[in-house]
Order: C-alpha cells, then sequence, then structure tokens
C-alpha cells in the first residue's frame, strides 16, 4: 500500500505539471474501436466529471457521434458505494464529500462502457486510482453478473508506469486511451 501511495503522488504531480487541454479528435480511436465492437445502437456510456488535472473526458461529448448517446456519472453512496446516474451536458451537477461533482439521484443504472480516470497505468492495464477503490469495487460487484461491460482507462501516455503494484481487488481495463491512441 505504501508503494501504491508514493506512485498516487508522484502521478498526480506529474499529471498536474504536464496537463494539456485535449480536443475531440483525442476521442476518434475511442469512438472506432466502439463501432467496430458493438452493434447495439443505444449503448450506455459512463463517464466521470473531470476535476484534478484529470483528462478532460467531456470532450468526447462533442464527438458527433455521441449525440443523443445515453450518458452516465458516478455518484458515490453510503458504504463508499458508488453507482451511475442519468446525465447530459450541462445539467446541474452536486458537489459531494470530496468535492467531485455528481448528479443529483434518480434511478441507477448499469453502463455498458465505462471511461475511467488513471493516475496512472501499465502495459497489463492495471491503473491506478485515487486509493477509495470505488472503480474496482464497482466492478468487482457487477462484472460477475454483467460480463459485457466494456472498459476503457483513460490517461495522458506520461503517466505511464512500467508495472503497477496490484492486488485481489484491483480489475484490469479492457484498453487504455492515451493521446497516442489505445491498447
Amino acid at each position: 500500500m505504501l508503494q501504491k501511495n508514493k506512485l498516487r503522488r508522484k502521478y498526480s504531480h506529474l499529471r498536474k505539471k504536464k496537463y494539456y487541454e485535449i480536443d475531440k479528435d483525442f476521442f476518434l480511436p475511442f469512438v472506432d474501436l466502439i463501432k467496430s465492437n458493438f452493434k447495439k445502437k443505444n449503448l450506455k456510456f459512463a463517464l466521470y466529471y473531470p476535476s484534478n488535472f484529470e483528462l478532460n473526458i467531456l470532450k468526447l461529448l462533442e464527438n458527433n457521434y455521441m449525440k443523443n448517446k445515453h450518458t452516465l456519472i458516478p455518484k458515490t453512496e453510503e458504504n463508499n458505494q458508488m453507482n451511475f446516474y442519468p446525465w447530459k451536458k450541462n445539467e446541474v451537477l452536486l458537489v459531494n464529500k470530496f468535492g467531485m461533482l455528481e448528479p443529483a439521484k434518480s434511478r441507477s443504472e448499469i453502463p455498458d462502457v465505462m471511461l475511467i480516470p488513471a493516475l496512472s497505468f501499465d502495459s497489463r492495464k492495471f491503473r491506478l486510482g485515487y486509493g477509495k477503490g470505488f472503480y474496482d469495487r464497482y466492478l468487482n460487484k457487477y462484472l460477475k453478473k454483467f460480463r459485457n461491460i466494456f472498459t476503457v482507462g483513460v490517461a495522458f501516455s506520461f503517466q505511464k508506469h512500467h508495472k503497477l503494484p496490484t492486488d485481489k481487488n484491483d480489475i484490469q481495463v479492457d484498453y487504455i486511451l492515451t493521446e497516442k491512441g489505445i491498447c
């Protein structure tokens, strides 16, 4: 755990130092991947509302492919749980106890595709988050029931670490998306 905390500090500082604003073209490899993997038209996309120099995922919503798509964003619940709720760009959000923006409660939904923020990632497609385990707990719970949740970690390429320390609760994502493409 100590090593993970050290890496969190390192990559949080690095991301803040090297952060830059992206444009909607950043997501073209992701859109191509979704088009080639899903025939279903009414996919539910779980996004996150960026903060703390996280990659601005809201730029994805400027892509024509995402027009009229069903988007969800996370809301933290009791007992350090997280669920996803419907949200449309420019809808009012509330500030949670961590200072993150989240939707007002409605009915939670299970996403088909999840874009997940990462402080760091490695070539095995493990990601390092902030240490609260929200995404890993969610995926550990729902991948058992819904094996078809498609997961994509989102980061800048400079956030890649050679091999992150992992434990039994850490979940590998299906892909990692950076400015260099998708792997």
